[in-house]
């Protein structure tokens, strides 16, 4: 049976099928339960009303209680009036100001009746005005109801058909009035909301529209945020445990001679004691008999590549194979490269398979590895390509999960008898909040140290009126035999003004480097044409890649010490230190010069501020969550979080979030069948949710 949440918002008194389609395509609501879940951005006391004489310039929005004395009318140009009403509550006189909507004035509002006058008082020649307020009849308006009065956010075609915040708040209000005789079914069962000291769902909804005090806000808020990110931890929770449950993973017990061959001839350098832990946490998972799915977070250059080959030596050394997958040619081909290189001189055969690999070495490719003749594999999105067989593929390795979705990772799945081993890798540190929230069913190992030898990139703001000095720094730079990128804001690639700009800005740059030789890159080029131009920069054909962001992930150039980003502004700071890893790959001391016009907002300087600050990753993704929201972090929604959330904020919110997976874990190890009948109401409440529910066993 259907709650009445699920009831059309048509049906629903001062909607209508118009106000409806306005209301579903601006804001998604379509039912009962859409409109409760809009909730207010903020709150104004309406508890209290002020007089007159009690006005100051700097307060928020009040309310006052008075008459209309008069009316005057002034031109403003062609068939457009202002209309002034002289507002007394006999403590002095304030004016209430109209741009538009005459008649509906005039038609509205009488001279001599008592009103409730509410919004923000401004000072203008001499006497303190309210423009375009909310006005109610004061014989209608119970102050002991208004409490605190909601804002909603809308949109501007919402203001043009006349559904502002107003008409929200009183959509709300009927809504909230219809089913206070109605119970809303609960989704937390009273063990759990008493011992939590949580309100009830319908007290929640109830506060959340209408509180009478900060209070009731807050305690709203509290119970809203906790069941959300409750069940999200639920969902994330519930899959781990049954992947876990049903499926064994290979054990690779034995450590060879491939590994220690490796270990004593090839290794470049010693390991930092956080790769030798991380190795530790690798081999004891695929040595537990369960399929390891695990996160290896660590920062641009910190030999994540280097831990990824050596476990992937391990399940060679056990007889099986192993595939890297990365989300571009690009950067998969520069991954064979560095693996080759490491492998130089050992009986290892890799291979690539991308798109750009066709004909009969694609054929022969495919064969060998179908018969086990091909170790390790690397590739883009093509390695889990239907018709892309496996002898005995036991350990997987992806490189920037944020690229791939999950449906796709769990394609790699059916490649094998059992699910192989994986090792998802990301150079984009991830809060521990947002790890929980969209990693929480995988288990997490970081690099916190760089290789030894490796010096911090010094970061340098720089205004564009400062070019001149700039240039004679990349040209002392190019002669000590360095080489720069020099980064345009091409943000997405459509926009083409972008890629003018950087087609001028590299004919200019030829002209201000007469003396050397220049590269382009960006993604509207033929891969073949990209690869060329990159190439020319790797081998040092080249002293200056001028490129968009299509080189934020995965070019090696050691040589490379300057890393220009004109623009800066424009980028999110996840972008900016990604951009930023691209050099200090070697031991000589690096650059990265972030260049921005002088007139600046104050958030856009903070970012800026951070990255001079430090090269901690973390810091910086904990910072670049708190300015930018979860939502605007790339990949958040393909990967990871199986509902919207509507009121919590991972970046605020991480002791609830503690707390909701605390809890979570509790129901699956008292339910791991997920079959209790005293948990029936989680399980229910999670097919209800659930907006994409991957069966992950029936891929193959």
């Amino acid at each position: 049976m259907n709650s009445i949440l699920d009831q059309d918002i048509m049906y629903l008194s001062g909607v209508g099928p118009k106000r409806k389609e306005i209301l579903s395509k601006e804001l998604g609501i379509n039912s009962y339960n859409d409109l409760l879940e809009y909730y207010p951005y903020k709150y104004v006391d309406r508890s209290r009303i002020y007089t007159i004489n009690e006005l100051v310039s700097d307060m928020p929005f009040v309310q006052i209680k008075g008459k209309i004395l008069s009316f005057d009318e002034f031109e403003m140009g062609p068939r457009k009036k202002r209309i002034v009403a002289h507002f007394s509550d006999g403590t002095g006189v304030c004016d209430i100001v109209w741009f538009r909507a005459t008649q509906f004035v005039y038609k509205n509002y009488k001279v001599q009746q008592e009103y409730i006058i509410f919004g923000k008082p401004t000072l203008f020649n001499g006497r303190y005005q309210f423009a375009h307020p909310d006005i109610d009849d004061a014989s209608k308006l119970e102050l002991s109801q208004m409490g605190m009065q909601p804002y909603y956010i809308t949109t501007e075609r919402m203001k043009k058909m006349g559904l502002t915040s107003r008409s929200m708040e009183k959509l709300t209000k009927t809504l909230i009035e219809k089913l206070s005789q109605t119970p809303i079914p609960e989704t937390l069962p009273d063990s759990l909301t008493h011992r939590l000291h949580l309100i009830s769902r319908q007290q929640a909804f109830h506060w959340i529209h209408y509180p009478q005090n900060a209070h009731e806000t807050q305690q709203a808020r509290e119970r809203l945020k906790f069941e959300e990110l409750f069940y999200v931890q639920l969902n994330i929770l519930r899959y781990a445990s049954d992947r876990r449950k049903n499926y064994r993973g290979y054990i690779f017990g034995h450590i060879g001679q491939i590994f220690n061959d490796f270990y004593s001839q090839n290794l470049p350098f010693p390991l930092t004691n956080a790769q030798k832990r991380v190795i530790k946490e690798i081999r004891r998972d695929m040595n537990s008999g369960k399929q390891m799915n695990r996160l290896l977070q660590g920062d641009v250059g910190s030999g994540k590549t280097l831990v990824a080959l050596m476990s992937m030596l391990i399940a060679l050394d056990n007889g099986y194979q192993a595939c890297m997958m990365a989300p571009t040619e690009i950067l998969a081909e520069q991954h064979l490269q560095t693996i080759k290189d490491f492998l130089h001189g050992m009986n290892i055969r890799v291979e690539l398979l991308t798109g750009i690999v066709k004909g009969k070495k694609r054929q022969q490719i495919l064969e060998d590895l179908a018969s086990g003749k091909i170790q390790i594999l690397v590739g883009t999105h093509a390695v889990i390509e239907d018709h892309v067989q496996f002898a005995r593929l036991g350990y997987a390795v992806i490189d920037e999960q944020h690229r791939f979705g999950v449906a796709q990772r769990a394609k790699l799945w059916g490649k094998s008898s059992f699910p192989p081993h994986i090792l998802v890798m990301t150079a984009t540190p991830i809060p521990r909040t947002l790890a929980m929230t969209i990693y929480g069913d995988l288990d997490v190992s970081i690099i916190d140290e760089l290789p030894p030898g490796r010096k911090p990139v010094q970061t340098i703001h720089k205004y564009d009126s400062q070019m001149t000095s700039l240039y004679s720094g990349i040209r002392q730079q190019i002669h000590e035999g360095r080489q720069v990128y020099i980064v345009f804001p091409l943000i997405k690639e459509s926009e083409k003004s972008d890629l003018k700009n950087l087609e001028e800005g590299y004919e200019a740059l030829r002209e201000v480097f007469p003396e050397f030789r220049l590269s382009k890159v960006h993604g509207k080029m033929k891969p073949a044409e990209k690869e060329e131009e990159m190439q020319k920069f790797v081998k040092g054909d080249t002293q200056i890649l001028v490129a968009t962001t299509v080189i934020e992930v995965g070019v090696n150039v050691p040589n490379a010490s300057v890393m220009v980003i004109l623009d800066a502004q424009r980028f999110g700071l996840s972008q900016l230190h990604q951009l930023r890893g691209r050099v200090g790959r070697g031991a000589d001391q690096s650059y990265c010069i972030l260049v921005t016009n002088q007139k600046l907002s104050k958030e856009t300087r903070k970012r800026i501020d951070i990255m001079c600050d430090t090269n901690d990753g973390f810091r910086i993704a904990e910072a670049d969550l708190k300015l930018r929201g979860p939502g605007d972090l790339e990949g958040t929604q393909q990967s990871g979080i199986a509902f919207d959330l509507k009121i919590a904020n991972i970046a605020q919110d991480g002791q609830i979030i503690q707390l909701a997976r605390d809890e979570a874990q509790k129901i699956i190890d008292n339910d791991p069948n997920c079959e209790k009948i005293e948990n029936s109401i989680f399980w229910n409440r999670l097919k209800e949710l659930r907006k994409t529910n991957i069966n992950w066993s029936s891929i193959s």
